[in-house]
């Protein structure tokens, strides 16, 4: 039994996958033409048995599916799982748990930054994954003998994924690493979208408070407007479109398609005048509602040299460590802590902390300095009213 079409037998399947201590799982979706994802095939493999369930078959009922997805006596291991997780967000409300993610975990091991299911499988399985069926339109039937075992090999070699990495996680001590990471994979909050927010996911050009509040009301008609019609959001308006219109502010479909990239008709259409009728709410703000864009979206300006000498230490720190600087902090992560007066973000405390935090507040508060080791580098602590090294 390799893809499960009966409603019965899936219900079977997943109640025999919670006598388990774990289940690998996978989902093959689309999305091209549509806001949500269509679930297209669920691969999940216990520790003696693997299938697919097909959501789409004449009948199915996916209850049993969502109860073992939501039973927290059985770990779900899951590779590079925000997708995966945002589906059973949207189907049910909730998100499974308790998770593991494997790519994460190869973080925290040192294995690579966002390390693909292949390369990894390669590494701990020693398998080499066929990838002659990765571009399939998995909402097509019937599927293939091919197909279904590219599938299934998702979920079977994950298996061996996951014990090789708790093995080795178990062994250098990380297990809390994880940990934390899997609580914000598994918050409901990761996968909610503000329409009101989603402005801030627009790379643009526009500063005024004006503009923003205008491509703020844009981008959250946008959003309601994609979802409504279960549309992707640039069907609906590309961010290029929303853009323009945000900075030229137009106050009539005169105005509104004499904007560059705006289609021919569409100030006179449902959609212009919707348009139109946000700007004119931005229009309508008073100057203390309006919102305002911080340098680098969001990022406060910091002192480049410390900036610098910050992502130095990462390395280093991350060199010494062997682990992936990326999982550690980001470069805005990097910047809000050189802008901040003291310990800030996720530096400010727990295992990032103890790995880098500390030491880059040391370093920013002049207690520590770099310098040449071999190949690498060394951290000198540095007494009040001493000089670095040389001075």
């Amino acid at each position: 039994m390799t893809v499960i079409a009966d409603a019965a037998q899936a219900a079977a399947f997943c109640r025999h996958l919670r006598k388990s201590a774990f289940v690998a799982v996978d989902t093959e979706f689309m999305r091209e033409s549509t806001y949500w994802p269509r679930l297209c095939l669920v691969q999940l493999a216990g520790e003696d048995e693997a299938a697919a369930i097909d959501p789409l078959a004449e009948g199915m009922e996916l209850a049993p599916l969502f109860a073992l997805m939501a039973d927290e006596a059985v770990l779900k291991v899951f590779h590079a799982a925000r997708q995966d997780l945002e589906i059973f967000a949207q189907l049910t409300g909730r998100v499974p748990r308790p998770v593991f993610d494997t790519q994460v975990a190869a973080m925290v091991c040192g294995l690579g930054d966002q390390i693909g299911y292949d390369a990894i499988v390669r590494r701990l399985a020693g398998v080499a994954i066929d990838k002659d069926s990765r571009f399939t339109d998995w909402h097509r039937r019937p599927l293939t003998a091919r197909q279904i075992a590219y599938a299934l090999a998702d979920v079977t070699h994950l298996r061996t994924v996951h014990e090789r990495l708790a093995a080795m996680l178990a062994e250098n001590g990380r297990g809390g690493w994880i940990e934390g990471e899997m609580a914000v994979l598994t918050s409901l909050d990761s996968y909610r979208v503000e329409p009101g927010e989603a402005w801030r996911r627009i790379r643009t050009k526009a500063r005024k408070p004006r503009q923003l509040a205008a491509l703020r009301e844009l981008a959250a008609w946008r959003e309601e407007t994609a979802r409504r019609r279960d549309l992707p959001r640039n069907r609906v308006a590309r961010d290029e479109l929303l853009e323009r219109i945000a900075i030229g502010r137009p106050a009539s479909a005169d105005e509104l398609q004499a904007i560059r990239l705006v289609p021919r008709g569409l100030a006179a259409s449902r959609d212009g005048k919707a348009m139109l009728a946000a700007v004119g709410r931005a229009m309508a703000l008073p100057e203390e509602a309006l919102p305002r864009r911080e340098a680098k979206d969001g990022v406060p300006n910091a002192p480049v040299a410390l900036v610098e000498l910050l992502k130095v230490l990462l390395r280093a720190r991350c060199e010494q460590e062997g682990v992936t600087p990326r999982l550690v902090a980001s470069a805005a992560d990097l910047e809000r802590f050189a802008a901040a007066d003291g310990a800030a973000g996720p530096l400010a405390d727990g295992w990032r902390h103890a790995l880098f935090g500390r030491d880059a507040l040391r370093l920013k508060q002049g207690q520590l300095a770099l310098a040449p080791d071999g190949d690498g580098l060394k951290l000198i602590a540095l007494k009040p009213g001493q000089g670095a090294p040389g001075q």
